[in-house]
């Protein structure tokens, strides 16, 4: 058993996300429970929407300029340093120093690792609340107004002062100056919070029905296509926002104005002609654009020869047969 030890100064440059990519704020990522309501499973690994617990959490605080993950180490998404409280599953008291020691940042924010919505907006909400005032910390509610402490921005010289105190009082008390096993619960009473309410990023997965309901709700109709574009770019390792508006349009011109096969077929072309030109999401939207106009006048063209596409086939061109549509 180790006893607790503060980490060193907090380094400067320590802003809170600047909005160009470079944040001023490290992240302390809890990956190392025992998940006994899941039955010992390995909870941070648990897929939801084809992406793992941990690799969902490291997306929504992926402008961190250091991740550290208490667990011991896995393949994962996005780089990240690795800790371990000791004893290994010493609580989340223990975790957290063990995490801290490896940050320089004057804000930190805090996560566990089975938050299937949270995003980050949500981790910006946090860091904005906690610098607009002067708390120790802002954390997110959940729907019965509970405080979520693992979902939390915290000022990090305030935790490092309020851990050494519990280790100090432990030691007085006990003549173990460690941190194992305290709730933590120790830690935040002694902090001054701020609230943020956020129902959904705070849904956590303790229990199967949990992930059920987690995987349940990402193929609803107005989560499933943001849902699926994340985890294909994750899985692909492209770090790119575009407008999907403007990729769906054109994927509806060309069903429509050419024939159904099109749309798949044009979109990927608009994403290698925008990788050819070594392009952002600019690049996206000048190739969608220009493809969007031939489509529109593919179609054009087939209205003044008198054959455009019959009423209730609209994705059907004069070339198209039964047994080049998809849905044929």
């Amino acid at each position: 058993m180790t006893a607790y030890e503060p980490p060193g100064d907090p380094g400067v440059g320590t802003d809170p996300a600047t909005g160009d990519g470079r944040a001023g704020y490290d992240a302390v990522v809890l990956a190392g429970g025992a998940a006994r309501r899941l039955g010992g499973a390995d909870k941070p690994g648990v897929r939801v929407g084809g992406r793992a617990l941990l690799d969902r959490v490291l997306a929504a605080c992926a402008g961190a300029r250091t991740t550290v993950v208490v667990a011991e180490p896995r393949p994962t998404g996005r780089p990240v340093a690795w800790a371990r409280e000791d004893p290994p599953g010493g609580g989340p008291l223990a975790a957290l120093a063990a995490g801290l020691r490896h940050t320089t940042a004057e804000h930190v924010v805090v996560l566990s690792a089975d938050l299937p919505f949270l995003a980050g907006p949500t981790v910006g909400r946090l860091l904005a609340a906690l610098v607009a005032g002067d708390a120790d910390g802002a954390l997110l509610t959940d729907a019965d107004g509970r405080d979520q402490p693992l979902v939390a921005a915290y000022r990090a010289p305030a935790l490092r002062r309020e851990l050494a105190a519990l280790a100090r009082d432990r030691d007085e008390r006990e003549g173990r100056p460690d941190l194992t096993g305290l709730p933590l619960r120790r830690l935040t009473g002694a902090l001054r919070l701020t609230r943020v309410p956020d129902a959904v990023a705070s849904f956590d997965c303790d229990t199967w029905d949990d992930i059920a309901t987690a995987r349940a709700r990402i193929r609803e109709h107005g989560h499933v296509l943001d849902e699926w574009i994340s985890a294909a770019k994750d899985e692909l390792g492209i770090d790119l926002d575009v407008d999907t508006g403007i990729l769906l349009d054109l994927a509806r011109d060309a069903a429509h104005g050419v024939a159904r096969p099109a749309a798949p077929l044009t979109t990927f072309l608009v994403g290698y002609a925008a990788g050819r030109a070594q392009g952002g999401p600019e690049a996206v939207a000048e190739a969608a654009r220009k493809a969007a106009a031939l489509a529109l006048r593919w179609a054009e063209e087939a209205a003044d020869a008198g054959t455009a596409p019959a009423k209730g086939r609209p994705d059907a061109a004069p070339d198209a047969t039964p047994d080049t549509r998809p849905d044929a």
